[in-house]
Parts: structure tokens; sequence; C-alpha cells
């Protein structure tokens, strides 16, 4: 693997790693080729685990933090005896962090991942505190505040303020690209309104990386870097549930150096 399979936010540097992997420089093959690192997704798991060794390598740890996504808002802190758990698969990500969106940890060297495949892929971090967090921002976690929940346990485990943070928000599925059912919709306007848009009757688009992008300056987020790529229309560099089913998933990741 190369640098070409991980894409750096603008602050990604000597102090942190923040990056979203692309879907080229693994070993998978068809639908899932090359870099796919969901193994719940039917790819073969020994596959999985060598791009997640892979993506490790790559960024200089043992092993990728990484929870049991179920777009809901709990957030789990990462601390040493937890670092690298998940790497392994489903199985153990359930296990070590059931039912979890969001992880944050000031340990250096714990690698913080989040799976997506249009679903929006925050990561977070604090040069003052030197804590980083990452969650998983679909339009379920938008609707149950995983973002600013997110923000919170970072105040509380870490005492971050919000205003130093700086925000990396990943490759989503786009505006235009993105239609849901009048019920999906009503209940972001419930919590959110302004990021939803008339289509066909009973449908309406839904802007998750606008959302998500508003969600963290409402929660105090100093800076917010947004890629702005919509997974939908970039197959060719990024896997999209929406344009293809079965397919792989990529991550975003930010590790304390």
């Amino acid at each position: 693997m190369d640098e070409q399979s991980l894409r750096p936010f603008p602050y990604d540097g000597a102090a942190v790693r923040a990056v979203v992997t692309t879907r080229d420089g693994g070993v998978s093959a068809g639908v899932y080729g090359t870099l796919n690192l969901g193994d719940h997704v039917g790819d073969d798991p020994a596959a999985v685990l060598r791009n997640r060794d892979l993506v490790a390598a790559a960024l200089g740890v043992p092993a990728l933090t990484v929870a049991d996504q179920q777009h809901g808002a709990r957030v789990a802190v990462v601390t040493p005896a937890l670092a690298g758990l998940g790497h392994a698969g489903v199985e153990a990500s359930r296990e070590h962090f059931p039912a979890t969106d969001a992880l944050v940890t000031d340990v250096a060297g714990a690698a913080l991942a989040i799976l997506v495949a249009d679903c929006a892929p925050v990561l977070l971090w604090d040069p003052i505190r030197r804590a980083v967090g990452a969650a998983h921002a679909g339009r379920p976690g938008v609707v149950r505040g995983v973002l600013a929940a997110t923000v919170a346990r970072m105040v509380d485990a870490f005492g971050t303020d919000p205003a130093d943070l700086v925000a990396g928000v990943g490759p989503c599925v786009g505006y235009d690209s993105y239609e849901v059912g009048d019920a999906e919709a009503d209940a972001l306007d419930a919590v959110l309104p302004g990021f939803t848009r008339a289509s066909r009757p009973g449908h309406r688009f839904l802007d998750v990386g606008g959302a998500v992008e508003r969600q963290l300056r409402d929660a105090g987020v100093g800076v917010v870097h947004r890629m702005g790529v919509d997974t939908r229309t970039s197959t060719d560099t990024f896997f999209s549930d929406r344009a293809a089913r079965p397919c792989g998933r990529f991550m975003a990741v930010t590790v304390v150096r």
C-alpha cells in the first residue's frame, strides 16, 4: 500500500494522522476490489483482515480500533487496554464496543477507525490536549445526536474546549444523490431544519454532509474541513452502498502520533 491509498485531511501531519482510505491498494476481489475494510458485507474475512493490516502498517500502528457501528449515539473512551480491539473482525467489535458509533482517546498510537460507504465519517482533533475522536454520522446518527455526544465526551474525558477542536468530514453521499421518504426527511427536519428539499411526490433529497457540518459548528467546533466528495458518483475511488450492493467499506482513521 502506498500513500495514494490514504487521503489526508489538511491538518494531518507530525502530531496527528487523519486520513480516509480509498478503495485501492488492498487484496479483495470482485465488487470488493480492492481495499474493502468491512467484514460484515460478504467479503472473504481473510482478505479484509489483510487489508486492515495494510492500513495499520501504513499508519505505523499495530492494529486499528474498530467499533460495532449501529447508527446510534453511543461513544466509547478508548483506553490503552482497548486500543486495537475490533481489528480482528465484527465479532471482536461487538464484544469490545457493542452498538458504538463513536470513539475518543488521548492514547498515543491508538488508531480510531470508522467504517462507511455513504454515511459521513467525522474525525476530531484537540491539539491542546492531544486527544482525538472518530464518529459515524449517517442520517440516523445525525438525528440521534452522535456528533454532539462525541464532542461532549471529549469535554468530559479530556477537558477539551470545543473551540480548540479541528474536524474532518470525509466523503459521503451527496445532496443530489440521497433521496429518502418523507418520514425520514421529517425526522431530520424535526431536529435540524433546512437540510432537505423536495424531489418526487412522497420523497425528498437530504443533505447529510451539510447537516453534519452544521451540527459540528453548533457543538462549538472551531474548524471544520469537509472533503465534499459524493460517494455515489465517485465509485471509482470510494465505496457507495447506494450505488451498488453488495459493496465494500472504506475507513476514516485518526491516531495521535
